[in-house]
């Protein structure tokens, strides 16, 4: 039984998703940013007298995290365009998995969710 959104809540989070996008992708582009001035650093530091004087661990750990941050980002993005793509498609707002209607406080505080809360846990 598909319901559907008033007009302003869909362009409310319809701005919501965008912004989301345009915040994970500046995300994204920021991690590319300090992967390649780490990779140019590394670089130059081939050229220093002492190229061990460096904490490996340090850096290792960064990476680590960077991956961690990077992955998330790239699975949300993904989310949040297949919401996008949804809402374009006139199914924003129901259920991939039942048909049923997500409601509006689950899409509110999970703009790119496209299940319901009992078939997202049936998964």
């Amino acid at each position: 039984m598909a319901r559907k959104l008033a007009s302003s809540t869909l362009q409310r989070l319809e701005r919501r998703l965008e912004s989301e996008r345009v915040r994970l992708e500046s995300i994204l582009e920021e991690i590319d940013r300090q992967r390649e001035a780490r990779r140019l650093a590394e670089s130059a530091s081939d050229h220093n007298p002492d190229p061990e004087n460096a904490d490996g661990g340090s850096h290792a750990l960064e990476m680590e995290m960077d991956i961690s941050v990077e992955q998330n980002a790239k699975e949300l993005l993904e989310k949040v365009l297949h919401a996008q793509d949804r809402m374009q498609k006139g199914l924003y707002g129901i259920c991939e998995i039942t048909g049923d209607p997500i409601p509006v406080a689950r899409l509110e505080a999970l703009p790119y969710a496209t299940t319901t809360v009992e078939a997202a846990s049936q998964r």
